[in-house]
């Protein structure tokens, strides 16, 4: 059986790639990939919980699926963001989109 401290450490650096991604892209879908590895550490981390307590409980699974569907639903809700400002704008950088006034 594989330890927990492997998972950790795997989801450690997820975060750490996430964030470096958030925090150095200037396009805002290379963001969005970030979070989205971040959304997914925090799935490892879940599993990796449940899977090693003792008491059996379902409560890991369905925290996962929820970070899951709200993981979907953040990505369609900013895709079509980003495709609305990407019509008025005709870029998805990050600085450009901005200034959204008027």
């Amino acid at each position: 059986m594989i330890p927990l401290s492997w998972y950790l450490v795997l989801s450690a650096a997820l975060v750490c790639i996430g964030v470096f991604g958030v925090i150095s892209r200037r396009n805002a879908i290379a963001m969005l990939l970030g979070v989205e590895l971040i959304l997914n550490a925090v799935n490892i981390n879940l599993l990796a919980f449940w899977r090693y307590m003792d008491v059996i409980h379902v409560t890991g699974q369905v925290f996962t699926i929820m970070v899951i569907t709200a993981a979907a639903a953040e990505v369609a809700v900013g895709l079509a963001i980003f495709i609305a400002v990407y019509r008025n704008k005709r870029t998805i950088a990050a600085e450009d989109v901005a200034d959204l006034k008027g």
